[in-house]
């Protein structure tokens, strides 16, 4: 008595179609899958990101420069004679 007959399965199908409705069990297959994924991730430790630490440097941070020919938020406007 398992999920090995056909017959069980479409059974399990239909339930679940009137428990949901049709629009939720797509939401809650890729909401399990990408649980699954993260879970897999975690446990392998495949999903960290090491940004270059693991080579012994340590990334800089770059400071924002404004754009050449841009005009500065306290900058006044020419006057126009």
């Amino acid at each position: 008595m398992g999920l090995d007959n056909p017959l069980h399965i479409a059974f399990l199908v239909v339930i679940l179609l009137l428990l949901f409705g049709a629009k939720r069990l797509p939401e809650m297959g890729r909401s399990l899958g990408s649980g699954m994924r993260e879970f897999k991730d975690s446990i392998t430790g495949m999903g960290q990101p090491t940004h270059g630490l693991d080579q012994g440097t340590v990334p800089t941070p770059v400071a924002a420069q404004p754009e050449v020919g841009a005009a500065s938020p306290t900058a006044t406007p020419a006057s126009v004679d």
